[in-house]
């Protein structure tokens, strides 16, 4: 995959026609579609290349939020790209459940192998995702594992920022548009406390009180028994007024969570999370 310095090579930022026309080489794709916008921007590019050759697929299971597998089916009607939704658990893996600081390859490693199973029994040839330059600066061993499985980020390619994928998201009347940016539940538990089934339920459902209480951004973030609120910095005051504070405690603790802290400085972006 085109690294920094090797994406500094690839010249002007190519335009949505020069991407539909590299889009449009090599046979029948499918495109990882998560519920976000760069996975969604490259499945649209993808079937108006390609057209019934082009599909999207979803992987659901434990670090998988619904909602996250509900949107990328929606953004898949949408375009009106093939997609299917495969099951898949990482929790097999060791090496995923004791979640070490690159967690994210030994689950990428697993997910990328059950996406070629699939797409070896419909015939296709190459698979894409929704990467792109603002990703490579980051350190994410996931990445690493796409491309050790034949993965390749037609977005570097045309040399797109997130600015880009939004803004040409925008264009074409994608759903998620403006969705923010999100990532696998296992993400918001520490480095180094165990993975499993249960916690991802509850920091799912923890999150999905807080998505119904009409917060847009939200991450749930575990360590033991104890969990920290954040959310975007222009809703902390929401988030830290009564009663609503209290009762977000009172919900998370119902849950299994203690002491629940809300995080008065608000959701900070970090690689993966």
């Amino acid at each position: 995959m085109e690294g920094l310095s090797d994406a500094a090579r690839l010249g002007p930022r190519k335009s949505p026609e020069e991407l539909r026309a590299h889009l449009a080489a090599g046979g029948r794709c499918a495109v990882a579609l998560s519920g976000g916008v760069d996975s969604a921007v490259v499945a649209a590019v993808l079937r108006g290349a390609i057209g019934a050759a082009a599909h999207a697929v979803t992987l659901c299971g434990p670090a998988v939020s619904s909602a996250e597998v509900a949107r990328a089916a929606e953004v898949a009607r949408a375009i009106g790209i093939d997609h299917a939704i495969l099951s898949v658990d990482p929790l097999g893996s060791e090496s995923y459940r004791s979640n070490p600081s690159n967690r994210c390859y030994a689950c990428r490693t697993v997910e990328t192998a059950r996406i070629r199973r699939w797409g070896e029994s419909v015939g296709v040839a190459r698979y894409v995702d929704g990467v792109h330059l603002d990703d490579l600066g980051e350190d994410r061993p996931g990445l690493r594992a796409m491309d050790e499985a034949g993965f390749t980020h037609p977005l570097v390619w045309a040399g797109w920022r997130k600015t880009d994928v939004r803004a040409y998201a925008r264009r074409i009347g994608l759903p998620n548009a403006e969705q923010p940016s999100d990532a696998c539940l296992a993400s918001r538990v520490r480095h180094g406390q165990r993975l499993s089934a249960e916690l991802l339920g509850r920091v799912e459902a923890a999150e999905g009180r807080l998505h119904a209480r009409g917060f847009r951004r939200v991450r749930v973030r575990v360590e033991g028994s104890a969990a920290r609120v954040e959310v975007d910095p222009g809703e902390v005051e929401r988030l830290l007024s009564e009663p609503t504070s209290s009762g977000v405690r009172q919900e998370l603790s119902e849950l299994g969570f203690d002491p629940v802290e809300l995080d008065p400085a608000g959701y900070r972006p970090r690689a993966g999370a």
